[in-house]
């Protein structure tokens, strides 16, 4: 797949940055709390899995990291229980979620199996 083809990539990446910037724009009850800390780490994981698989498009292992991570922020705001004290931020990391992990699926379903470039039609 070429490079500007792959607006999943930068689609995620967008979500992985705004996640990772999300709990000060959206106040977050704790900064340091579950819901923030979750915001950062996984955000900044899903940003930086995103950009390498902009620039290093063979390999499929960013689309499978950014697929659990987008699973896992649908998870962890009942994991960690913040979804009834923070619903905004629970809110806001199982959309982003959500989003992700489907945009993930979407690039390695439109991938070939081996990294070639798909044919043009």
């Amino acid at each position: 797949m070429e490079r500007n083809e792959r607006w999943q990539d930068w689609m995620i990446l967008t979500l992985g940055v705004w996640l990772f910037l999300a709990p000060f724009f959206m106040a977050y009850a704790s900064l340091a709390g579950a819901a923030g800390w979750n915001s950062y780490i996984v955000g900044g994981f899903i940003a930086i899995s995103a950009a390498s698989a902009l620039w290093w498009p063979a390999p499929k292992a960013p689309e499978w990291i950014n697929l659990v991570l987008g699973l896992w922020l649908v998870a962890a705001p009942f994991v960690f229980g913040f979804y009834g004290t923070e619903a905004a931020a629970a809110w806001n990391l199982i959309a982003v979620g959500i989003l992700v992990a489907g945009e993930a699926a979407w690039a390695l379903a439109a991938r070939p199996a081996d990294g070639a470039h798909a044919p043009h039609h």
